[in-house]
């Protein structure tokens, strides 16, 4: 814990907003907080106000999951129980110990979890303490999904599904029950939809391409913004935003761009585009975007890519593009005047973009021995990681959705 490595994973409800987001830490295979097996009260205690629940979660629960020994030295009760969720592991053992354990957080206000549950007999004792099965739709088959959506439906429990990793394990999991949903499905396109992109987002496309070009003609931005009023009241009022932290009130394209200077001109209205384009989509898509925009710039000076911070600003920005507009990435890209590295780095090619953005991805997926290997590879120190993680989800929930 001392180095302070935490990923994040989004969890919805049925209306794909964030309900919560699991807290994974670099502690072991299980990514779960392990208070040393000497640990004082004290040290617990310590460990795991690291979190800084506000920080890393906002408003939302965080789950946190715990094994036997945590939930012995009462670890949960370090932090509010109004603002997480204990995930029990699958390797705990239900003893006469954790059972009164368990009914005395419940008892005291706290939401349980049973994590990775699979209808096991053995774990029979924790499930009246339980508010949430999670299952994962990686670890059981159609048909054992469904038996637990059956048997646990509808007596009270909440269901969550885990590692929904497309449209369609989402809607069955929809179709079956499940109440939340954990995975990266809504990092994916649709490819359901139509090839032509939606009229009400060509307007945005055609703004992020026109701050993408080599040169930068205002006058092309002006005219774009002036087909839908709306959309440059929008981003008059974000460019106005304490964000930028501006003296003078902005009023107009050309004033934006005197007083930001190109680079940052070309930055917020990429920023804003990108946003603008995710109407309709769960905003914790575009949060993944601004979260991964940040860090890849923040990480650039330990990677040694300083000079490439911009590119992987933006490397990080269109990550996600291809969700927004439900087409494969390289079609989006190949409409863009941005940089071929960029454009390499994201659709999976090697290059030194490409190895900061691998990097990232192993964070956020809390897969701990990638993200050494491509630290390693990177050449960077790792424990500069979390520094950079921790200040890009704090920039990204600074931005008005």
């Amino acid at each position: 814990m001392h180095e302070r490595f935490i990923a994040r994973q989004p969890i919805f409800d049925k209306r794909l907003r964030v309900f919560a987001y699991e807290l994974l830490f670099r502690g072991g295979p299980q990514n779960y907080f392990q208070p040393a097996t000497n640990a004082t009260t004290s040290v617990v205690a310590d460990s795991i106000t690291l979190l800084d629940l506000q920080h890393l979660t906002g408003p939302a629960r965080a789950f946190v999951n715990v094994d036997e020994l945590a939930l012995r030295l009462g670890a949960p009760r370090f932090l509010p129980p109004d603002r997480i969720v204990v995930e029990i592991l699958e390797t705990v053992t239900p003893s006469e110990e954790i059972v009164a354990i368990c009914r005395e957080l419940r008892a005291a206000g706290y939401v349980l979890a049973l994590d990775d549950f699979i209808d096991d007999p053995r774990m029979i004792p924790l499930i009246p303490f339980a508010n949430f099965l999670k299952v994962d739709f990686q670890l059981l088959d159609a048909n054992g999904r469904e038996c637990i959506a059956k048997r646990y439906g509808n007596n009270g429990m909440s269901l969550l599904a885990e590692k929904v990793e497309t449209e369609e394990e989402l809607a069955e999991a929809r179709n079956l029950g499940y109440a939340y949903f954990q995975g990266y499905f809504f990092c994916k396109p649709s490819m359901i939809q139509t090839r032509e992109i939606p009229s009400n987002k060509l307007l945005q496309l055609q703004l992020l391409n026109a701050v993408a070009a080599a040169e930068l003609n205002y006058t092309v931005i002006e005219n774009l913004l002036k087909r839908e009023p709306s959309l440059l009241y929008r981003l008059l009022r974000y460019l106005n935003s304490p964000l930028l932290g501006l003296r003078a009130e902005i009023h107009s394209v050309r004033q934006a761009l005197t007083l930001l200077g190109e680079q940052e001109f070309r930055r917020w209205v990429s920023v804003f585009a990108v946003v603008s384009l995710s109407s309709g989509k769960p905003p914790e898509l575009i949060r993944t975007a601004l979260t991964r925009a940040y860090f890849c710039e923040d990480f650039s000076g330990p990677a040694g890519l300083g000079e490439k911070k911009s590119s992987l600003f933006l490397m990080g920005l269109l990550s996600v593009a291809d969700a927004l507009l439900d087409k494969p990435i390289a079609e989006v890209l190949g409409a863009l005047p941005i940089a071929q590295e960029v454009k390499s780095a994201l659709i999976g090619d090697e290059n030194r973009l490409r190895d900061v953005y691998d990097l990232l991805l192993a964070l956020e997926r809390a897969e701990w021995r990638q993200l050494s290997a491509a630290a390693s590879k990177l050449g960077c120190p790792e424990e500069k990681i979390p520094d950079s993680y921790q200040a890009a989800i704090k920039k990204a929930s600074e931005i008005s959705l």
